[in-house]
């Protein structure tokens, strides 16, 4: 297997950056998840689409878009109606839910190879994140689990809160350093470290 660089490698400095006077308001990272996969039904078959990834998962997801679950192993979250956004630590989740998701129930699409994961993590998170995205980040708004696709500017991206004070984001590789330039001036102010 061949290793894959980074997107972020040129911009990546570890360590304390901002004004961090007073602490560090948010830790970003950037997760290497093993697989990243989209998994979408056709019209009619989310029951039978939310069972697969559930029996593959083991995590029990609610119909819906926005609903999400996370586990050690594995994270999901419905960006739009019936079509998810499935992680594993592993590889080859895509191959193992494409033999559970049959042709008639909908389509899996291995993204791992096009997307860069990023964690934003601590008491300021919500605040950086609503700088850049037109969303009500609160954990009464945004539940742990829930998930969404939006956009800033024209960087898509899929945000899902996988604790009560930690997001995940997963962009466009193309656009990934741009990305996290753009996240860490947003951090700025609040003070943030990179690890």
């Amino acid at each position: 297997m061949v290793e894959q660089l980074s997107p972020l490698a040129a911009a990546f400095r570890p360590g304390s950056h901002g004004n961090f006077v007073d602490g560090v308001g948010v830790t970003l990272s950037e997760m290497a998840p093993g697989s990243i996969v989209q998994v979408a039904a056709w019209p009619g078959e989310e029951k039978k689409l939310i069972a697969a990834i559930s029996s593959i998962t083991g995590l029990k997801l609610a119909d819906g878009a926005g609903a999400g679950a996370v586990s050690e192993r594995h994270t999901v979250f419905g960006f739009a109606p019936g079509k998810f956004l499935v992680t594993d630590t592993a590889e080859g989740l895509a191959s193992t839910l494409a033999s559970a998701v049959t042709p008639a129930t909908g389509s899996v699409t291995d993204l791992s190879h096009g997307r860069t994961a990023i964690r934003v993590a601590g008491q300021k998170s919500e605040w950086v994140l609503a700088k850049l995205f037109a969303v009500d980040f609160s954990l009464v708004a945004f539940p742990q689990g829930s998930g969404i696709s939006t956009a800033h500017h024209d960087i898509f991206a899929q945000i899902q809160r996988s604790s009560p004070d930690r997001f995940d984001l997963y962009v466009f590789r193309s656009f990934a350093r741009s990305f996290w330039k753009m996240l860490c001036h947003a951090s700025d102010e609040v003070g943030y470290e990179v690890r």
